[in-house]
């Protein structure tokens, strides 16, 4: 894959990793071994998996109704908040996110053997 058909998504105080266009940022999360939650395994139907972009989110996909009726159940919702499951990258470039503690503790509770190396 050249560069121009991937992206890098930084996961804040995590590190980074680079994927390639139409990955979400669950499957990059996963990919970097990140933890963000998917306790319904990435199906818009929770809302473990919610994040805030900090940057880039012009190179994702556009916020979808369902996205966003998920989202009413995710606690802290900022305008930046985006549900990792549904948010696609669409173009090359860097995008920056932050998992949500909402996100962190159901990774934790969902892997409890992840526990011990806890950061964040």
């Amino acid at each position: 894959m050249s560069d121009s058909a991937e992206a890098i998504v930084v996961f804040e105080g995590r590190g980074e990793v680079r994927v390639g266009i139409g990955t979400s940022l669950l499957v990059a999360a996963q990919k970097g071994h990140f933890p963000e939650g998917s306790a319904c395994g990435g199906v818009c139907a929770c809302s473990t998996c919610h994040v805030y972009v900090k940057e880039g989110g012009a190179l994702l996909s556009e916020l979808e109704d369902e996205e966003n009726d998920v989202l009413d159940k995710a606690f802290d919702v900022r305008a930046n908040s985006r549900l990792g499951c549904q948010a696609k990258i669409e173009r090359p470039g860097r995008i920056v996110v932050d998992i949500t503690r909402e996100s962190l503790d159901a990774f934790y509770n969902e892997h409890p053997d992840e526990r011990a190396h806890r950061n964040g």
